[in-house]
């Protein structure tokens, strides 16, 4: 197992870096210049200047060199040297990775501003998706075709088709503007510091958060139920059956922990989907996420804080489907890590 770890630990990092230097480049070739929105008064010797300032005049591999130095060393350093108080590099001599826009401010801080935020609204989403679309799978499963099968695939299907920006709008128009129960727009500034500013929290992460899970837990609903119906009648299904185990017991202990595994996949990789989908989501209600940075920075063109953005969801996949794999050897004994 512990071999397995290292050669897919090391796997993922070579990944990794392929991945940075396609974004860098990709993203480095795309057109665009971030001082084409300076005012036209500037003097063109002035705006040499501030390209210079900017490193826009250097060669590609020197400024994906740069960008790997500060990306994996000198910001990892800059959050260890926040969160433990200490000195390892001068704050105020080091160069650090910053946004072309909001005046300069290093990436890393307008990311962290920004993730409370997201993983928030994500996390709540994800928790509750997971939490009904797993025993509604199960339940679908194990009576197939009956009523509660035949709710469960209109929810599926429902869920699956219907956009999150459709939803969310709708959600608006029903809850916010007819019945006036919840917000329709996503205060960040709140903060939660008596039981009134909490009901308040509550009510304006509800829309968001049940738009973004609904849509998760329909697929993962059908996937779940999919894959118990591919289980139940197995031969070690007979088997345990023959030997005389109550059948909740066969259902959780054997049927279940088997149809998991394909499921684990899909919710794994769906967290960084996740991700993806509640840029949109973050959109409708205006929420300050990652969602809202990341429209934010393509509307300037401001490369280095789109980059980064771009690869922290790159990276998420990646991790993932490391822990997934791991998972898999947890759920299943037959799976070999030799």
């Amino acid at each position: 197992m512990s071999n397995y770890l290292i050669r897919r630990t090391i796997t993922a990092i070579i990944t990794l870096f392929a991945i940075s230097f396609v974004v860098f480049g990709v993203l480095e070739l795309a057109p665009g210049d971030p001082t084409s929105a300076l005012p036209e008064t500037i003097r063109p010797e002035v705006r040499q200047m501030i390209r210079e300032a900017m490193g826009l005049d250097k060669p590609f591999l020197v400024k994906y060199t740069l960008w790997l130095r500060q990306f994996f060393y000198i910001e990892p350093v800059m959050l260890v040297q926040n969160a433990l108080g200490t000195q390892i590099l001068d704050p105020d001599t080091t160069v650090r990775l910053s946004s072309w826009g909001s005046r300069g401010t290093p990436v890393f801080d307008l990311i962290a501003e920004r993730v409370p935020q997201t993983i928030w609204v994500v996390g709540l989403a994800y928790i509750m998706a997971i939490l009904i679309a797993i025993p509604l799978g199960v339940i679908s499963a194990v009576k197939q075709y009956s009523f509660v099968d035949q709710i469960g695939t209109v929810f599926s299907v429902l869920g699956y088709s219907v956009p999150t920006f459709f939803t969310g709008l709708l959600f608006i128009i029903i809850f916010s503007v007819k019945l006036k129960w919840f917000p329709s727009i996503y205060n960040t500034n709140l903060v939660v510091n008596d039981w009134a500013s909490f009901v308040l929290q509550m009510k304006q992460v509800i829309m968001p958060v049940t738009v973004l899970g609904f849509f998760q837990a329909a697929a993962l609903a059908r996937f779940t139920r999919s894959s118990m119906l591919d289980n139940i009648p197995m031969d070690y299904v007979r088997t345990v059956r023959a030997k005389g185990f109550r059948e909740r017991y066969i259902i959780i202990r054997h049927i279940l922990r088997n149809s998991l595994i394909p499921v684990i996949t899909l919710i794994a990789l769906g967290i960084p989907t996740i991700f993806g989908g509640a840029i949109i989501t973050e959109q409708i209600f205006r929420i300050n996420g990652l969602g809202a940075l990341l429209i934010s920075a393509i509307q300037v063109n401001d490369i280095p804080l789109i980059q980064t953005v771009v690869f922290i969801f790159a990276f998420l996949i990646v991790l993932f489907n490391l822990v997934a794999d791991v998972i898999y050897g947890i759920l299943d004994p037959r799976i070999s890590y030799s």
